[in-house]
């Protein structure tokens, strides 16, 4: 019903900063929560941050608080993280993801829809 793509991805140096963007099609996403997840290699997919429908809301893993920050523009039906101060722990496959829900969730079984994902490499 709806397809995401993650955009932005790359290899950056520890201290620098990445903008990763999600692009929704099929249907606007104007009414659903929007998460951000990574998954970093050798471990288990976890939550990074979330963001409700109207950006009225919005939460973020204790990691990478005062580091990352979450924006929307429904107009567009894009959703950004923006990723300062990365550290090599950084390094991981960055999804995007609609709850297809007004409220944020911080747990990856309830979002609906996932895009394929890009790779964040933080290394000197």
């Amino acid at each position: 019903q709806v397809q995401l793509v993650e955009s932005g991805g790359g290899f950056v140096q520890p201290g620098g900063s990445v903008r990763l963007s999600c692009v929704a099609s099929g249907r606007s996403i104007s009414s659903d929560a929007m998460g951000w997840f990574r998954q970093a290699p050798g471990k288990e997919r976890e939550f990074v941050g979330g963001i409700s429908w109207s950006g009225g809301r919005i939460v973020y893993a204790d990691s990478v608080k005062g580091r990352f920050t979450i924006s929307r523009d429904n107009a567009k039906n894009m959703v950004y993280l923006q990723m300062n101060s990365l550290k090599p722990e950084d390094t991981a496959v960055y999804y995007c993801a609609a709850r297809s829900r007004n409220g944020v969730s911080t747990k990856q079984y309830e979002y609906l829809y996932w895009g394929q994902g890009t790779q964040v490499t933080v290394s000197s």
